[in-house]
């Protein structure tokens, strides 16, 4: 893993340790008695929410909040490889009761959806990928007017909320010298290549979310974490592809056959394709997302209007990973390119080495004649003599009509231009004395 992504990493788990995050059998002044088959297998949160911009960390009861009280519970199934029936099981074993199978069913299948399960609203973009790729996202959420429950696969940066004051860009940092020597300085040092991938993304950080004041800002925020999620994958993809293109550039035989070996850009235009794929999900639910939270009384305009932005980045981004596939596209072209440019350098060295023995197998085919006159061989005897002009000619009889052969049809093309070209002419003269007679006659070209 690159040093950028071990940082990013082992941030979010210091955020998720701040957050007050409990594991699934750990805490166990928990009431979880009906938890029993898998203890430790998903990851839990708990919040509850006054409505007025505070939140606070709450037991994993699954009740929803009452007035403007709201409740909110996610679950992290561990992203390895386990399959889509063993997903459910552990979700069943969180959420049951009180939910039933059904609501449980329609939050862990795979492919979009978007309606009312059991009177709750219930969204899913799920990828049907191996879970433990790290180009597979899934994520649903069942939201009622008082409670959300949200599952995804692995953890989504930026979903929890932590302190402003314990951000990396709470204060102004300094970038590191690139000898290593740093200088009294007051501020936190920040690498070189932390600098630059917060450069290349298009948001801040998980410390800067604003704390949602009602349901409707909720579900605007787990949205918008997933389509940040998604925007850093691409990033990332992006910068992983520009290093590619760099070393291809200056490295040499033995690395780019090492990138053809290993298969390495149709590894990544699938894994584009897998991106495409989500990308496909999500403008067909968040959409459908949007109509269906607009018909609820409960449901913000304000966040309307945020829904309706955010599927316009889904198509940005949509684009954007066409863009790349593009590229990966052309990458691959060009390396096939230099690999048959390869081959028809040996096949050229081959040619060569023919046309150095092409000579004397000729001399020895013709000396190896089992026939009589050969020269320089010693056969006087006069009814042997016509035996190898014979063959000679014979030999030029065939060479000749295999170049017929090969030469037909340019010399077909090459007649029938000559015949074209005289019906022109002819064509042309008669033109020319029939334009002659009419102006003798008195009539005027038009």
């Amino acid at each position: 893993m690159a040093p950028r992504e071990l940082d990013v990493e082992r941030e979010g788990e210091e955020l998720d340790a701040l957050n007050g995050e409990h594991l699934l059998g750990v805490q166990v002044n928990e009431p979880h008695h009906y938890r029993t088959r898998f203890p430790g297998a998903v990851r839990l949160k708990a919040y509850i929410f006054d409505g007025l911009g505070n939140y606070y960390n709450k037991e994993w009861d699954l009740q929803e909040g009452s007035g403007q009280e709201f409740c909110w519970y996610h679950v992290e199934l561990p992203k390895g490889n386990q399959k889509l029936s063993q997903s459910a099981q552990y979700l069943i074993d969180a959420l049951c009761p009180p939910l039933k199978l059904q609501d449980i069913l329609s939050l862990v299948s795979t492919g979009p959806f978007c309606g009312h399960v059991d009177g709750s609203l219930v969204f899913r973009v799920n990828s049907p990928g191996p879970a433990s790729s790290k180009f597979t996202f899934r994520i649903a959420a069942r939201v009622t007017e008082n409670s959300v429950i949200t599952v995804s696969l692995g953890r989504v940066p930026r979903l929890g909320f932590s302190p402003v004051g314990q951000s990396l860009l709470s204060e102004i940092p300094r970038v590191e010298s690139p000898s290593g020597e740093h200088k009294d300085r007051s501020g936190t040092v920040i690498e070189e290549h932390v600098l630059d991938f917060l450069l290349r993304m298009n948001h801040s950080e998980e410390a800067d979310n604003p704390v949602p004041k009602s349901v409707s800002n909720l579900v605007v925020h787990i949205i918008d974490t997933h389509v940040d999620h998604l925007q850093d994958v691409v990033t990332k993809f992006e910068m992983d592809l520009d290093s590619v293109e760099l070393d291809l550039d200056r490295g040499g035989f033995a690395l780019k056959k090492q990138m053809l070996d290993d298969r390495r850009f149709p590894k990544m235009h699938l894994d584009l394709q897998r991106l495409l794929q989500v990308l496909a999900h999500g403008e067909q639910v968040f959409p459908r997302v949007k109509e269906k939270c607009s018909l609820k009384d409960w449901f913000a305009s304000e966040d309307i209007n945020s829904l309706e932005e955010l599927t316009g980045r889904f198509k940005r981004l949509k684009e954007n990973v066409g863009f790349i596939a593009n590229r990966v596209t052309a990458v691959q072209a060009g390396l096939d390119s230099w690999q048959a440019e390869q081959i028809n350098r040996k096949l050229y060295y081959l040619s060569f080495l023919s046309i150095i023995f092409l000579p004397l197998s000729i001399i020895t085919g013709v000396f190896g004649m089992n026939v009589g006159g050969v020269p320089w061989t010693g056969q006087k005897d006069p009814k042997l003599m016509k035996g190898f002009r014979n063959v000679m000619l014979l030999c030029v009889a065939m060479l000749v009509l295999v170049l017929l052969c090969f030469l037909f049809s340019a010399l077909y093309t090459r007649i029938d231009a000559w015949r074209r070209k005289g019906d022109l002419k002819r064509s042309l003269s008669f033109n020319r004395r029939f334009s002659k007679r009419s102006e003798r006659a008195g009539y005027l070209r038009i």
